[in-house]
């Protein structure tokens, strides 16, 4: 088995170029393949999902275009993209091929804890001091109202999809999870990032590299190192 192709899911509101300086270093083990969710980009004029099973569902065809005829494949998501790469981590598992190795979880609590503070309904400015305050972070593009006029339906979208989800009780996957988190993330407690280890039967590791929250924004070159060393089992196989 030689490289392995990585579908990546980004945080609410990011696009597939949340993924491009990831993109850019350096790997002989990892191809990062970031997912289009529609509302963004290339995709702008697609409506955005509210529903993360309807968002999945979507995603899958062009996940397995992305990664036609490699034998294995892994997947990685921050933040609603963690809860997102847990569903399509599922959808993978029901096919024979590619064979899923490795599940990454970013930033993120288990699929069972849902945030207590929520930020849907609320007005634009108080929509978005919530958002800022849940990521640690804020695209500079909002603060232009030309530009946040367009971007806030879809960011509206995605984080009424992400405070909406909730994987049912016996959802468990049977391939191992790497849950991440920034060592100085102040959003997502160690603890809670562990709670990965019980969507698992066959083990979550739980690993902390350099960074806040939005740790993969700041160093992407860190992400791409921890995907080796975690993906070099496969590969050797």
């Amino acid at each position: 088995m030689d490289e392995i192709p990585v579908l990546c899911l980004p945080f609410a509101g990011a696009g597939a170029s949340a993924f491009r300086r990831a993109q850019e270093y350096p790997s002989e083990l990892v191809r990062i393949c970031p997912l289009q969710l529609p509302g963004r980009e290339e995709r702008f004029d697609e409506p955005a999902f509210t529903d993360a099973v309807a968002a999945v569902d979507d995603l899958l065809p062009i996940a397995l275009d992305l990664v036609a005829g490699s034998p294995a494949v892994a997947v990685f998501g921050h933040s609603l993209g963690a809860v997102l790469a847990f569903e399509l981590a599922h959808r993978l598992r029901q096919l024979p091929r590619p064979e899923l190795v490795r599940v990454f979880v970013s930033g993120s609590p288990g699929p069972w804890t849902r945030r207590e503070n929520r930020a849907t309904g609320m007005t634009d400015e108080d929509f978005l001091s919530q958002v800022r305050g849940f990521a640690g972070y804020s695209h500079p593009a909002l603060e232009h109202p030309e530009l946040r006029e367009m971007l806030l339906p879809t960011l509206r979208a995605d984080v009424e999809m992400h405070e909406n989800y909730l994987a049912p009780p016996d959802r468990l996957l049977d391939v191992p999870i790497t849950s991440i988190r920034g060592s100085q993330d102040e959003l997502v407690s160690r603890e809670q990032a562990a709670e990965w280890n019980a969507a698992s039967t066959a083990g979550c590791q739980l690993r902390e590299v350099p960074g806040n929250h939005m740790y993969l924004v700041d160093s992407p070159a860190e992400l791409v190192r921890l995907m080796d060393s975690e993906l070099a089992p496969a590969v050797s196989r």
